[in-house]
């Protein structure tokens, strides 16, 4: 337990830091916003091209992590989506619910992974990234359409931002460099690996400086419900498919962590545009995140013993 607390404790103080930081609203004016979109659309990709180019996936069980994560991801989607009336939501509450509940936080995911095993973890956790993001943005756009809260004159865009996404195509881009064997040549490895190490530290600081705590007053059905399958039942799921499947230890620590996550701050941006329900979206990324500081170091406490 020592052992993750010391690899995940200085993660969430940074988190803690950004919280800090956006209360007080330093440095003020539009700051934040503008570098969480550097960090989105320059300084992560660089951190999953560099260490896609370059890894060794041969090493990762890929098909056996990919059975794990994207196996409770589309389960827990066709049981939201059976449980629908019976949860009694608007379907702009539902789409929040349902976000809530598969989105993850990749730059928690990919620094916990480094801090927890280093180049090996996060190996695994940009393969992870790669197989995780493209699905759960395609799972999420088309909650939008089902539910009906997205109008047609949105379609269009939602799905050219999607083809757009900067780290669907980071992870192609550093697969490619990796399956033709031309990686990152002469100066450009250091310079996109100095990038990317710039993502982690700026990427947690920017989720504390998102939350919004106000946001917590609201605890209603809907947010229980996507708080016990995204920090309960998923990484309960994931755990024991990973055991069942025969994990090595890394992989098997790293596709728990990631089934464990708080949902993604990008969520908000999206419950905003496609007609979700932002508000309990907010309450939703606050208090998964708040609740992960205890909840995760749990989950990788017992996947390990």
């Amino acid at each position: 337990m020592a052992g993750v607390d010391n690899a995940l404790g200085p993660l969430f103080l940074l988190i803690l830091l950004g919280a800090v930081l956006g209360w007080r609203r330093l440095p003020g004016g539009d700051f934040w916003p503008q570098l969480e979109r550097i960090i989105y659309f320059l300084l992560f990709p660089a951190m999953l091209v560099s260490t896609l180019a370059t890894a060794d996936v041969s090493q990762v069980p890929v098909t056996r992590v990919a059975i794990s994560l994207l196996g409770a991801m589309l389960l827990f989607a066709l049981v939201l989506w059976a449980l629908r009336h019976r949860l009694g939501l608007g379907s702009p509450a539902f789409t929040s619910v349902f976000q809530g509940s598969l989105r993850f936080n990749t730059y928690v995911g990919v620094a916990g992974a480094s801090a927890l095993h280093g180049s090996a973890g996060a190996t695994v956790a940009a393969v992870a990234v790669a197989l995780m993001v493209p699905v759960v943005n395609i799972l999420c756009v088309g909650s939008f359409i089902a539910a009906g809260t997205l109008g047609s004159a949105s379609l269009g865009r939602s799905v050219a931002a999607l083809l757009r996404n900067p780290l669907i195509l980071a992870c192609v881009l550093g697969i490619a460099l990796n399956l033709t064997g031309i990686g990152l040549p002469g100066w450009s490895a250091e310079a996109v690996a100095l990038l990317g190490r710039a993502a982690l530290p700026l990427g947690l600081v920017a989720v504390g400086v998102a939350l919004r705590p106000q946001a917590l007053i609201r605890l209603d059905r809907g947010v229980w419900t996507a708080n016990l399958i995204k920090l309960g039942l998923m990484p309960a799921l994931v755990l024991g498919l990973g055991t069942a499947l025969g994990l090595d230890p890394v992989s098997r620590d790293i596709t728990l962590l990631f089934a464990a996550l708080p949902t993604a701050t990008s969520a908000y941006i999206l419950a905003r545009q496609l007609g979700g329900d932002a508000e309990m979206m907010a309450a939703l990324i606050t208090g998964q995140t708040l609740l992960a500081m205890l909840t995760l170091p749990l989950w990788m406490s017992l996947g390990s013993a």
